[in-house]
């Protein structure tokens, strides 16, 4: 096995699942920090943590080699004080916690990954964002990833290499976002949403576990990293691809208004669907990832 114990904290959602799998097989223990943990299955266990204070769960990163940090309340909720409260807390207490139980640990992993969101970048059509001239942006998405990668910043552990994951809009066979656009086509409702311009960063579960494998075998490579394909689209090209791949020769396109009256129906904010994300994984490519899944069209078909 290439590693002794692989730990994911938050672990128990759809990147957390993928990432299981992946390292189940390059693993001898992965070890999963949840609220609700279940039976062993195989070389996978899961352990039970809060997310905010210290517990026996703090033991299992003893001897492990990597800490793949997952925490967060999801952002698919209605922006009111209570889930804002929730988004923010779930995520500063975890990595605070953490930094906290590994300075008490005596063998660290080498690798620290917490992850964050492409989303820290301003709402951008006119030119793409990467992390050397990215803008950040402003409102309540983009403070909570400054916070969220200010309180990793702080967590000072000599030993442990720190990468941040700015990850974007995540499509795949397993869950993510493809299911719901998806099915949006399905029910004649696979045209653009608001204008259509805006532009929509992607990546493959396929290239989350890649690149997390580049990283781990690249060890001069540390600092923050967008996880994106080099390939961004806009929302038309994007809602075309989609009602292609399900046989849907039409859709009804969904204004701003009718937006709003359906997120509010569902839970969520248009903020998901209307703004412009426009990122390149600049450092990835630079350093030599190759993409595995670099097309919108492939990452949709692979998703059906």
């Amino acid at each position: 096995m290439k590693y002794n114990k692989v730990i994911l904290a938050g672990g128990s959602g759809y990147l957390g699942i993928v990432l299981a799998a992946h390292f189940s097989k390059l693993a001898k223990q992965v070890v999963i920090f949840t609220r609700n943990p279940k039976p062993a299955n195989g070389n996978i266990t899961m352990v039970y943590w809060d997310g905010r204070t210290m517990g026996d769960w703090a033991t299992h990163l003893e001897d492990s080699d990597v800490l793949i940090n997952l925490t967060g309340k999801s952002v698919n909720c209605r922006y009111n004080e209570k889930n804002k409260a929730e988004i923010f807390a779930s995520r500063l207490n975890a990595t605070r916690v953490l930094g906290e139980a590994l300075m008490l640990t005596t063998n660290k992993p080498k690798v620290w990954f917490n992850a964050a969101s492409a989303t820290i970048y301003r709402h951008a059509e006119d030119r793409p964002q990467d992390e050397y001239n990215g803008e950040v942006g402003s409102g309540f998405s983009i403070e909570v990833c400054k916070q969220w990668e200010q309180a990793f910043a702080d967590q000072q552990v000599p030993g442990v290499r720190k990468i941040v994951l700015r990850i974007s809009v995540v499509l795949g066979s397993n869950g993510g976002v493809a299911s719901y656009y998806l099915n949006l086509a399905r029910f004649g409702l696979g045209s653009i949403q608001g204008n259509g311009k805006q532009y929509f960063s992607w990546v493959h579960e396929d290239d989350i576990t890649g690149s997390i494998d580049f990283l781990l075998d690249n060890p001069h490579l540390d600092g923050a990293f967008n996880i994106a394909s080099p390939k961004p689209i806009q929302n038309q090209e994007l809602m075309a691809v989609i009602r292609k791949a399900v046989g849907a020769p039409f859709g009804m396109p969904a204004t701003k208004w009718m937006l709003e009256i359906g997120t509010w129906l569902l839970r969520t904010e248009t903020e998901l669907i209307l703004k412009s994300r426009w990122v390149l994984p600049t450092r990835l490519t630079e350093a030599g990832y190759t993409f595995k899944v670099p097309d919108i069209k492939q990452a949709i078909e692979k998703s059906i």
